[in-house]
Protein backbone atom coordinates (compact mmCIF):
# COMPACT_ATOMS: atom_id res chain seq x y z
CA UNK A 1 0.00 0.00 0.00
CA UNK A 2 1.33 3.25 -0.61
CA UNK A 3 1.18 5.97 1.60
CA UNK A 4 -0.04 9.25 1.22
CA UNK A 5 2.64 11.98 1.76
CA UNK A 6 2.24 15.53 3.80
CA UNK A 7 3.77 16.96 0.51
CA UNK A 8 0.86 15.63 -1.74
CA UNK A 9 -2.03 18.09 -0.19
CA UNK A 10 -0.67 21.64 -1.48
CA UNK A 11 -2.21 24.68 -0.94
CA UNK A 12 -3.58 26.98 -3.82
CA UNK A 13 -0.90 29.09 -2.66
CA UNK A 14 1.92 26.22 -4.02
CA UNK A 15 -0.16 26.02 -7.27
CA UNK A 16 -0.67 29.43 -8.60
CA UNK A 17 1.21 29.83 -11.69
CA UNK A 18 3.75 32.73 -12.26
CA UNK A 19 2.63 34.41 -15.50
CA UNK A 20 5.56 35.65 -17.35
CA UNK A 21 6.44 39.32 -17.75
CA UNK A 22 4.80 40.70 -21.29
CA UNK A 23 7.36 40.28 -24.27
CA UNK A 24 7.06 43.82 -25.46
CA UNK A 25 5.74 47.24 -23.74
CA UNK A 26 6.06 50.52 -25.28
CA UNK A 27 6.77 53.66 -24.12
CA UNK A 28 4.19 56.66 -24.80
CA UNK A 29 7.26 57.90 -27.55
CA UNK A 30 7.16 54.88 -29.16
CA UNK A 31 3.36 54.49 -29.18
CA UNK A 32 3.19 57.95 -31.06
CA UNK A 33 6.28 56.82 -33.45
CA UNK A 34 4.79 53.68 -34.48
CA UNK A 35 1.31 55.28 -35.00
CA UNK A 36 2.98 57.99 -37.16
CA UNK A 37 4.92 55.26 -39.26
CA UNK A 38 2.04 53.23 -40.47
CA UNK A 39 -0.15 56.46 -41.38
CA UNK A 40 2.66 57.89 -43.42
CA UNK A 41 2.89 54.60 -45.37
CA UNK A 42 1.75 54.00 -48.68
CA UNK A 43 -0.18 50.87 -48.29
CA UNK A 44 -2.09 49.45 -45.56
CA UNK A 45 -0.17 47.42 -43.16
CA UNK A 46 -1.44 45.02 -39.70
CA UNK A 47 1.56 46.53 -37.62
CA UNK A 48 5.38 46.53 -36.95
CA UNK A 49 6.97 43.02 -36.88
CA UNK A 50 9.82 42.80 -34.13
CA UNK A 51 12.19 40.06 -34.40
CA UNK A 52 16.12 38.84 -34.02
CA UNK A 53 18.58 37.95 -36.23
CA UNK A 54 22.02 36.78 -36.03
CA UNK A 55 24.56 39.90 -36.83
CA UNK A 56 26.80 42.59 -35.87
CA UNK A 57 29.75 42.94 -33.46
CA UNK A 58 27.89 41.48 -30.70
CA UNK A 59 25.98 38.97 -32.50
CA UNK A 60 22.31 39.83 -32.55
CA UNK A 61 21.00 42.48 -34.03
CA UNK A 62 17.04 43.98 -33.13
CA UNK A 63 14.53 43.64 -36.92
CA UNK A 64 11.83 46.65 -37.02
CA UNK A 65 9.73 46.51 -40.52
CA UNK A 66 6.42 46.80 -41.66
CA UNK A 67 4.11 43.42 -41.21
CA UNK A 68 1.39 42.80 -43.65
CA UNK A 69 -0.13 40.36 -41.73
CA UNK A 70 0.24 37.94 -38.92
CA UNK A 71 2.15 35.08 -39.21
CA UNK A 72 1.00 31.93 -38.12
CA UNK A 73 3.36 31.84 -34.70
CA UNK A 74 4.03 35.92 -33.84
CA UNK A 75 3.07 36.50 -30.82
CA UNK A 76 1.03 39.52 -31.17
CA UNK A 77 1.03 42.29 -28.65
CA UNK A 78 -1.83 45.48 -28.87
CA UNK A 79 -1.02 48.01 -26.64
CA UNK A 80 -2.43 51.82 -26.95
CA UNK A 81 -3.68 51.03 -30.06
CA UNK A 82 -1.10 49.72 -31.49
CA UNK A 83 -0.08 46.52 -32.60
CA UNK A 84 3.28 44.65 -32.82
CA UNK A 85 3.99 40.87 -33.91
CA UNK A 86 7.07 39.57 -32.46
CA UNK A 87 8.68 36.68 -34.27
CA UNK A 88 8.32 33.29 -32.45
CA UNK A 89 11.93 32.57 -32.29
CA UNK A 90 12.74 36.49 -30.57
CA UNK A 91 10.20 35.88 -27.88
CA UNK A 92 12.98 34.69 -25.48
CA UNK A 93 15.48 37.34 -26.46
CA UNK A 94 12.72 39.90 -25.90
CA UNK A 95 10.91 39.18 -22.82
CA UNK A 96 10.58 41.85 -20.37
CA UNK A 97 11.92 44.24 -23.14
CA UNK A 98 10.72 47.60 -23.38
CA UNK A 99 10.79 49.69 -26.80
CA UNK A 100 11.31 53.63 -26.61
CA UNK A 101 12.25 56.22 -28.87
CA UNK A 102 14.31 59.29 -28.48
CA UNK A 103 14.63 62.24 -30.96
CA UNK A 104 17.64 64.35 -29.66
CA UNK A 105 19.28 66.69 -31.65
CA UNK A 106 22.18 64.48 -33.17
CA UNK A 107 19.93 60.85 -33.69
CA UNK A 108 16.06 59.88 -33.76
CA UNK A 109 15.37 56.03 -33.38
CA UNK A 110 14.11 53.47 -31.49
CA UNK A 111 15.52 51.77 -28.67
CA UNK A 112 15.57 48.96 -27.06
CA UNK A 113 15.77 48.40 -23.51
CA UNK A 114 16.31 44.84 -22.74
CA UNK A 115 16.93 43.48 -19.52
CA UNK A 116 18.39 40.04 -21.09
CA UNK A 117 21.42 41.85 -22.93
CA UNK A 118 24.86 40.84 -21.51
CA UNK A 119 26.05 43.13 -23.45
CA UNK A 120 25.95 45.39 -26.68
CA UNK A 121 28.22 47.01 -28.90
CA UNK A 122 29.57 50.32 -29.24
CA UNK A 123 27.56 51.45 -32.01
CA UNK A 124 24.55 50.01 -30.42
CA UNK A 125 22.73 48.39 -33.09
CA UNK A 126 24.12 44.89 -31.73
CA UNK A 127 24.01 42.78 -28.24
CA UNK A 128 24.37 39.90 -26.90
CA UNK A 129 22.55 37.62 -24.08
Amino acid sequence: MWKKSKNMSQSSENNSIKQRPAVITLTDKAVERVKYLIEKRDKPCAGIKVGVKSGGCSGLAYTFEYANEKSAFDEEINEKGVTIFIDPKAVLYLVGTTLDYVDEKIKSGFVFVNPNEKGSCGCGKSFNV
